[in-house]
């Protein structure tokens, strides 16, 4: 009984170790993400590699980790809540509702993201703001500073969850998307070239894992996919959660209303899809080191 309370505890570790690593890898692309998905004034006119090159002149080295800390608070019950949700919610589905397969990975998997996104909106919202500011235009001075001038100027509770709704929407076939095309690609790995791919779990010689590389590849390509599909829901996210920030806030008030601002003002490429090659490049190594990381802190902690 103990190992089994203890399951829960381990499991919750194992997701936030794993969130936490695969965020600060890529903690500098998230920023220059940010600052080009809203238009930043100060970047608005550079594209990716030069954002990336200019943060640091404008603002130092650590400026390419604004907002880090915040996101690493969030991050940590984010990864956690999502892979134990994920556990969970694959259990209630095969049990109560008898559906298996990849239909109930696509479905746990997307009940998981908004179970996580829900519980640490808030964090994510201050994040993006502390993000957002430019070196010598501080309107927050830190993590706590933004929360209590949200709070006050922003009507309480309900300015942490701006941009909930495309939030949502994007989750469920972003995280569906992810966990579904993993399994598949695992299951089908092993059953297809199990002595190529596959070796023993090294706490459960029974159950075979995918070898780290296969496992990288395999978590590179689930990312890829979903980002490609909820992307431009990203975008409306971001635009909605900086609200006052930006100067065209009252055109951005719902999401639908968000989506065709950009569209009309940006078209699709410019708007919608406005730093997407970067989230591929930040999106591969951060979902491949997240599942890595997971799957050998699992070996760790003794989950299989």
């Amino acid at each position: 009984a103990a190992r089994r309370d203890f399951y829960w505890l381990r499991s919750f570790i194992a997701g936030g170790v794993a969130g936490c690593c695969a965020k600060t890898t890529t903690a500098p692309l998230d920023r220059v993400k940010i600052l080009l998905q809203a238009h930043n004034h100060h970047y608005k006119h550079l594209g990716v590699f030069s954002t990336l090159c200019a943060v640091p002149k404008k603002e130092g080295y650590l400026g390419l980790y604004k907002g880090n800390g915040a996101m690493m608070i969030r991050i940590f019950p984010y990864g956690a809540i999502q892979f134990m949700a994920f556990d969970q919610y694959k259990k209630v589905i095969k049990k109560q509702l008898g559906i298996s397969g990849h239909v109930h990975r696509l479905m746990a998997g997307s009940m998981a993201g908004i179970t996580a996104v829900i519980c640490t909106y808030p964090l994510d919202m201050v994040r993006v703001r502390l993000a957002f500011q430019v070196k010598g235009e501080h309107k927050y001075m830190g993590i706590i500073h933004a929360f209590k001038m949200i709070y006050t100027k922003e009507g309480g509770f309900s300015g942490f969850y701006r941009g909930l709704m495309p939030t949502v929407v994007g989750m469920a076939p972003y995280a569906g998307f992810s966990f579904f095309t993993f399994g598949t690609l695992k299951s089908i790995g092993l059953a297809q070239a199990p002595n190529l791919l596959g070796r023993p779990s090294l706490d459960n010689p029974d159950v075979l894992v995918l070898k780290t590389h296969v496992n990288l590849l395999c978590g590179g390509i689930a990312g890829a996919i979903a980002q490609t599909i909820s992307y431009p829901l990203d975008v409306t996210r971001r635009r909605m959660q900086l609200g006052g920030v930006l100067p065209d806030s009252e055109k951005c008030l719902t999401m639908v209303q968000t989506l065709k601002y950009v569209y009309q003002q940006h078209g699709i490429r410019r708007g919608l899809y406005r730093g997407l090659s970067l989230n591929y490049i930040r999106c591969i190594p951060s979902q491949a080191v997240a599942f890595t990381t997971y799957e050998l802190m699992k070996q760790f902690l003794h989950l299989n």
